[in-house]
């Protein structure tokens, strides 16, 4: 039972927050890759380091000549083989288990179940890393400016305005100023990609070339005909396996003893990988999909234009298109994560003011001395007010 309740403290990567608590900071897809990603590599790690679900992880048979312990801890420390030119035989009349047989110079060594969880827990950190570095880049911008904002409609219409005058004013006043920001975001999306990618090859070279295939090769093997089929999972994965120990006899000589290795871990070990396989081809999938999303917001306004009309149902095509070229990609980016933090209604009328503030701005021949200084991060503050009273109490 302790390792359930291990796997459940995991399970805080997934869970859902509620919008007054946490800003949203980011996308689906990349929620999918710190959250979901890590906390599966995580608790798998826990999982294959729980003897207690599967005994043993090793057991093995050899003559009375050695404690059976002391050939347990020697393969297992060491590497166990198995024959590939045996695996096809027949089990039962031809071998004794697949992969097993007289000893010949084609064999296979596996000492990759030493690592698994350590494998498995570095994975998890790469998945988390993308994540790490876009919250130190992103600084907690989001939750300031959107302190108080965030989730259901604000109660109250004059604090609702005073709050939304000062975002907009932030908004205007650091127009043209986020673009770093913005990259740092992409840069970071980008890598959740490539780190997908090349942790399919990483685990291909981890389990000696044979995962780029493996899931295709399982399907296959589950329609072909029961007799004439090798579980590919059983030829990655062997449950029984070989081990050669050496030692002196009474009169010196080196003796060899030929053991079987029962690989208990390896019942654990296939299923985790036939999982993983699947999962990190449909994330590759999507996180290309949402880099192909971000390049389009980055290169083509139209975009910015079509996610501002049709996601967050805002204005007329005149006034989204206005705004669009008055506005750059880091401001867009600033807008769009805004508008996943805020209820619709008090996002259109942020959109609103600060398309009515942009368009005096530009048309009226306004002074820069008219137009409002930058806010403070006190300014931003929703205590902000009551300092300000506290002042003018102290100078009266």
């Amino acid at each position: 039972m302790a390792v359930f309740g291990l796997v459940s403290a995991v399970a805080g990567f997934v869970k859902v927050r509620y919008l007054i608590d946490k800003a949203i900071i980011d996308n689906m897809v990349f929620r999918a890759h710190y959250r979901i990603t890590a906390a599966i590599l995580f608790a798998c790690c826990i999982i294959v380091t729980a003897n207690n679900l599967i005994g043993d992880p090793i057991n093995c048979i050899a003559d009375n000549a050695v404690p059976a312990h002391v050939i347990n801890t020697f393969c297992w420390i060491t590497y166990t083989f198995t024959l590939p030119d045996n695996i096809h035989k027949t089990v039962g009349t031809q071998v004794a288990h697949p992969g097993l047989g007289g000893d010949v110079e084609n064999k296979r060594y596996h000492s990759y179940y030493q690592w698994v969880p350590f494998m498995l827990f570095f994975q998890g950190v790469l998945f988390y890393i993308p994540h790490w570095m876009w919250k130190q880049w992103e600084e907690g911008k989001i939750r300031m400016i959107t302190d108080g904002m965030r989730g259901a409609l604000i109660d109250g219409k004059q604090e609702r305005r005073a709050r939304m005058e000062r975002l907009v004013q932030y908004i205007v006043e650091t127009l043209h100023l986020h673009n770093s920001y913005a990259a740092g975001y992409f840069f970071c999306e980008a890598l959740n990609f490539i780190n997908v990618v090349g942790n399919i090859f990483f685990v291909d070279t981890f389990l000696g070339g044979a995962f780029l295939t493996y899931g295709t090769d399982v399907v296959k093997f589950s329609n072909m005909n029961q007799e004439q089929r090798t579980d590919p999972m059983v030829e990655v994965f062997p449950r029984v396996t070989k081990c050669t120990f050496h030692k002196f006899g009474s009169s010196g000589t080196i003796q060899k003893l030929d053991a079987l290795c029962i690989l208990a871990l390896n019942i654990l070990n296939e299923k985790i990988y036939i999982f993983l396989w699947f999962w990190f081809i449909i994330l590759a999938v999507l996180s290309g999909l949402a880099l192909l999303y971000s390049m389009a917001v980055v290169l083509l306004p139209s975009t910015r234009e079509t996610i501002l009309k049709k996601r967050f149902k805002f204005g007329t095509p005149a006034g989204v298109n206005a705004l669009i070229r008055k506005t750059q990609v880091g401001d867009f980016l600033l807008i769009h994560l805004l508008g996943q933090n805020m209820n619709m209604l008090v996002f259109n009328e942020v959109l609103d003011e600060l398309c009515r503030r942009l368009h005096v701005g530009s048309s009226s021949g306004a002074s820069p001395a008219s137009v409002p200084s930058a806010p403070s991060t006190l300014e931003m503050s929703p205590i902000y007010p009551e300092i300000e009273k506290y002042a003018k109490d102290t100078e009266i």
